[in-house]
């Protein structure tokens, strides 16, 4: 691992002011080795957020050693600049608090909302607690979080793991670390880390607790916005970590006792939430994994992990990164608010489903051990909800990246040179017609997806020869180049689908072959309406209000 010495904090009376990250509901799911079609660890991510920073860069390497160091910057990921980085320190609405030594040459890595996947091919995601309204209003949540003096926060012990880990488990260490320093600053999270050979689950609580298990590798598992840590074995060192204090603080502080008969679950003593927002997704990717287990929707709490009935794909991830609990009750295309074609994508939906209509991102890292380090770093990375977005492979140590990723705001006008603005685009024209986009949008992507699954791995395998031959310049020359491609012709596909939709759901009516259709309600729709009373007109004193 990358040992790295701190400098003292400074400025602590910073961090009083300092709130907290705006993302509260993100979906990860990771998958061990022996739990795929391929051999590979598998790390996920659907950035759900309403205020994203959604431009995409490759940091460097960044030279280290003797007297050099880096920032600690709080809210480092929110709109500042990293195209010139390091070289160029814009933080945007983040600003550095201290300085800690850089040892050693650091690693390259992905950076957008949050960093997630290096040139080592360690690769994370995060979610972000939900806890129960008692539990924020009781003395343990003061003791986490009140007066809180933490300066390091996800975004900064994200990049900071990656710049310096060439493992999971170096991850762990290094962010376990980071935390006992300088104490945790935010919400607590959940991080899903993994290297091509082992998957590990960090839980950060506040101050300075945290923990981390390391999962079989024939497990799935799956993390929605609540701690999920429940059982702790502090004599196996080599599958479970913690911070010194992890038990101890519960004890100093009356929270836990040897002496109850209750099992330690960090997740239940400094996080609880028994809220059906996180765990109706729990229950709904277990169920798709391993249907056989037959998982009863309300359970307050799952296994960490389960074994799949059946080895996963990328595509078998990323379908359920884009699922709306589709046949089932709480099927969100159902409901009167997703409207007569099936919109699961309406922000007034009664269930919290893993696809979004605000996902900013959703990142597959799909890491095989085996393989160069310069060729196994691969990402599978699409902007929007997953259920109406595509794929496209990526990887750190690619020379130049497309234009499509590095400008853009959701606070600017839309903008047809702009990946997140152009999948946005035809997103909300799905959301039009549903039933009907849908179906094109599928239809579209699915010949290029398959495509790239049979040809990536083809091509990871001739550019590690070609490493193992001395030609490390040529194969990283030779990736760009068909990341670089194959980015740009989704990008220019995805604009002209957009364009498409525009003209075939014209006054919200199917024009299809030259011909206006549709525009009758469904007899299940029509009685909704029939029945529903008209808008009150609003008032002087409405309008005032």
């Amino acid at each position: 691992m990358k040992k790295f010495r701190i400098f003292a904090v400074m400025a602590l009376a910073l961090c009083l002011v300092l709130g907290a990250q705006s993302t509260l509901a993100c979906t990860i799911v990771s998958v061990g080795k022996d739990a795929t079609v391929d051999g590979s660890t598998i790390s996920t991510h659907n950035d759900d957020s309403t205020s994203a920073d959604f431009r995409l860069w490759i940091i460097p390497s960044m030279e280290g050693g003797e007297g050099i160091t880096r920032d600690l910057v709080v809210d480092s990921h929110n709109y500042g600049d990293f195209s010139d980085y390091p070289n160029t320190k814009d933080y945007g609405n983040g600003f550095a608090v201290t300085t800690i030594d850089q040892p050693e040459d650091t690693y390259a890595y992905f950076h957008s909302r949050y960093s997630f996947i290096n040139e080592k091919g360690v690769a994370m995601g995060e979610a972000t607690f939900s806890y129960d309204d008692d539990f924020t209003e009781s003395e343990t949540y003061d003791l986490l979080f009140g007066s809180n003096t933490g300066l390091i926060d996800c975004w900064n012990v994200q990049d900071i793991a990656l710049e310096r880990a060439a493992t999971a488990r170096e991850a762990v260490e290094v962010m376990g670390e980071l935390i006992e320093t300088y104490k945790w600053k935010d919400p607590g999270e959940t991080i899903n880390i993994c290297d091509g050979e082992e998957v590990w689950i960090f839980e950060a609580y506040g101050q300075d607790l945290w923990a981390a298990v390391r999962l079989p590798s024939n497990a799935f598992f799956v993390a929605a916005n609540r701690a999920v840590i429940a059982e702790f074995d502090f004599e196996d060192t080599e599958n479970y970590l913690c911070s010194p204090n992890l038990k101890s603080f519960a004890v100093e502080h009356g929270l836990w006792s040897e002496d109850s008969g209750e099992v330690f679950s960090p997740a239940d003593l400094y996080a609880p939430y028994h809220g059906d927002y996180s765990r109706n997704r729990e229950w709904r990717a277990f169920s798709l994994v391993a249907p056989s287990q037959e998982f009863d929707i309300d359970a307050y709490r799952y296994p960490l992990y389960v074994v799949p009935d059946e080895k996963l794909s990328v595509q078998d991830v990323f379908e359920i990164k884009g699922d709306y609990y589709e046949g089932t009750d709480l099927d969100a295309s159902r409901f009167a608010t997703a409207g007569d074609f099936g919109n699961p994508l309406n922000f007034n939906n009664p269930t919290r489903t893993i696809n979004m209509y605000r996902t900013c991102y959703v990142m597959i890292a799909n890491v095989k051990s085996w393989l160069p380090d310069e060729v196994k770093c691969l990402v599978w990375y699409g902007y929007g909800a997953p259920d109406s977005t595509f794929l496209t492979p990526l990887w750190p140590t690619m020379t130049e990246m497309p234009s499509y990723y590095d400008h853009g705001s959701r606070y600017e006008d839309f903008d047809r040179t702009s990946g997140w603005w152009i999948n946005t685009y035809v997103q909300d024209q799905a959301a039009r017609n549903y039933d009907y986009a849908i179906e094109l949008i599928h239809e579209r992507r699915a010949e290029k997806m398959a495509q790239q699954y049979e040809e990536v791995p083809q091509l990871q395998e001739k550019w590690a020869e070609m490493i193992n031959n001395g030609q490390t310049e040529e194969a990283i020359a030779e990736l760009t180049e068909y990341a670089n491609n194959a980015a740009n012709e989704w990008f220019e596909m995805w604009l002209d689908l957009g364009d498409e939709l525009v003209s075939d759901l014209v006054w919200d009516r199917m024009n299809v072959d030259g011909r206006i259709a549709g525009g009758d309600y469904s007899e299940w729709y029509q009685n909704i309406m029939d029945s529903a009373e008209m808008k009150p007109l609003e008032t002087a004193e409405d309008a005032a209000a």
